[in-house]
């Protein structure tokens, strides 16, 4: 019979919450899962993902000829951190177990778990300045067949098992608005029960309180996410004296559910959020022409190649490439008093190099199986992927055209009047004449070169260089792109049991946080920048270490 009592008491169904679970059902702890969402909403944020995982000196990684070790990934680690304040103490401590569990136990231990990766792994975020600085100096995104649900898939199952053993209870549209403290020591979670919703997964739901709860457990672990499904909260945020103002116009990578509100009731109960000016959006948005939430936008993973233009159609200055330093480009592109700007590719590009974010928009990757991914990208002659070509096609943000006159033309009429062909056609002119040889003064140029040296961007990601302005490498296409909000790098400080810290540096009684709500760790792991893979990474390694901690009662 389900009661209202356990051992523990976990707020949040996502993947941080799941794998927090799991652990403790191992243990043989009682566990009550609360989440204000519909039963089909399981796994939360993470269902949406590509399934990428950081992940370090892999037999994935040996096979394609990549030579990596615990200490490049470490140092690759700190200098994107740029860790510089006092508060930085346990975000890394964090980084380094993190790094250390990804170079060591990760892999064998989620591989036992039957996870599988594609074999080819991703070069993601690049940096392009200095070895000690910003960036991967090797590739490290393993992408789990089966993309994000394929990640879940494991952990709900091992949920499920322990409730079928008497230990889980799931109550889903349990919407937490009180953390039940008594003494300074937590005893449980009070909020309301909301209407049922059948709407379908990922949209916006209901919320209409039919009832009130009450549980206790003299443990709760807050595992709620981040809160960039909540415009309002990310423009709170919003790092100012960085990157200057927010944008008035952006869209939503995570679903409305995404909205930050354990956050708030967490301090209330003697939490302390570090660094919630830490955060990480994309630069390469493009919105839903389909969309399941709210201002639903997908991120463009791009290939090296695409032209990246401001809004006035000025060429962004390296590295300022795409897939290469995520943050520093939006600093640039926000610094020209436009919140917008532009690729511009030709089909030979769009068809080997662009892919979408996301497991709904991979459906070869997602089901799983080679038949369909050697159909989508490699057996299609000059077309991309079906989603890519549905975006090129219905898409708003997409312009297709057969001469640059009518290119410029589509995109002044979208983006008011700013692109002057003559300027635009002077600089892919000027790109176009570094094509005809193996060597090049142009900084992209040289990039695409050098990316095409690994064996995995030059069969899969990577198109050989060719002349955007020659009719056969046509058609040419424009993509406008927005600001897509993404990922929350602070959050609630935690040490490496996954307690909560409070802001007198002591460790609140009972209250725990993993996942995002928690900046992955410690109150941000990542410090100023993510290095990809370290979303859902982070979500498992945070997760298992809080239900792994000795002080969960």
């Amino acid at each position: 019979m389900p009661n209202n009592t356990a051992d523990a008491i976990v707020v949040g169904a996502g993947l941080a919450g799941l794998a927090a679970a799991a652990e403790l059902g191992d243990r043989g702890k009682k566990v009550i899962i609360v989440d204000q969402e519909p039963a089909h909403f399981l796994g939360g944020q993470a269902f949406w993902s590509l399934g990428g995982l950081f992940m370090v000196n892999t037999p994935e990684q040996r096979r394609m000829g990549i030579k990596d070790s615990h200490e490049l990934a470490l140092r690759d680690w700190m200098g994107s951190a740029q860790f510089d304040r006092d508060e930085d103490a346990w975000p890394r401590k964090w980084a380094e177990a993190y790094v250390e569990f990804a170079a060591g136990e990760m892999r064998p231990w989620l591989h036992e778990m039957g996870l599988r990766w594609f074999p080819i792994v991703g070069w993601a975020e690049r940096g392009g300045s200095y070895a000690d600085g910003h960036g991967n100096s090797v590739p490290r995104f393993h992408i789990t067949w089966g993309t994000g649900p394929g990640v879940l898939e494991h952990f709900k199952r091992r949920v499920h098992e322990h409730i079928s053993a008497g230990l889980i209870q799931l109550k889903f549209r349990h919407q937490v608005s009180h953390i039940i403290m008594q003494n300074g020591t937590a005893k449980g979670v009070s909020g309301e029960v909301l209407a049922d919703d059948t709407a379908p997964h990922g949209a916006k739901t209901n919320r209409d309180e039919v009832g009130e709860f009450e549980v206790y457990a003299p443990s709760v672990i807050v595992t709620s996410g981040g809160i960039g499904g909540n415009f309002e909260m990310v423009r709170e945020n919003w790092p100012r004296d960085r990157l200057g103002e927010p944008p008035k116009d952006m869209v939503a990578g995570v679903p409305f559910h995404v909205d930050g509100r354990m956050i708030g009731i967490s301090e209330k109960a003697g939490g302390h959020v570090i660094n919630g000016d830490r955060m990480w959006h994309y630069t390469e948005g493009v919105r839903n022409w389909n969309p399941i939430w709210p201002s639903h936008g997908i991120r463009i993973l791009p290939g090296p190649s695409s032209m990246w233009f401001d809004a006035q159609g000025n060429r962004l200055k390296p590295p300022c490439l795409p897939g290469f330093d995520t943050l520093g480009t939006l600093q640039e592109i926000l610094k020209t008093g436009h919140e917008y700007s532009w690729f511009v590719l030709t089909q030979k590009v769009i068809k080997k190099e662009f892919a979408l974010s996301g497991s709904e928009q991979n459906p070869d990757m997602t089901d799983g199986g080679w038949r369909e991914v050697l159909f989508q990208r490699v057996l299609t002659g000059s077309k991309a992927t079906a989603p890519v070509e549905a975006f090129k096609e219905h898409g708003e943000d997409f312009i297709v055209a057969n001469t640059l006159t009518e290119l410029v033309g589509g995109m002044n009429q979208m983006g008011g009047g700013l692109i002057d062909e003559a300027h635009l056609r002077a600089q892919i002119e000027a790109r176009d004449s570094q094509v005809d040889n193996p060597f090049t003064k142009d900084a992209q140029m040289a990039a695409i070169l050098a990316a095409r040296n690994y064996r995995g961007d030059k069969l899969i990601r990577t198109a050989k260089p060719h002349k955007f302005l020659d009719p056969a490498n046509g058609p040419l296409i424009a993509v406008k792109l927005h600001v897509l909000t993404r990922k929350t790098l602070g959050g609630l400080q935690t040490n490496l049991d996954s307690q909560m810290i409070g802001a007198n540096g002591q460790v609140v009684p009972g209250l725990f946080a993993a996942g995002e709500v928690a900046g992955f760790g410690g109150g941000g792991y990542h410090g100023y920048n993510a290095l990809e893979g370290s979303f859902l990474g982070g979500c498992i390694f945070s997760g298992r270490n809080a239900g792994r901690s000795r002080a969960v009662a």
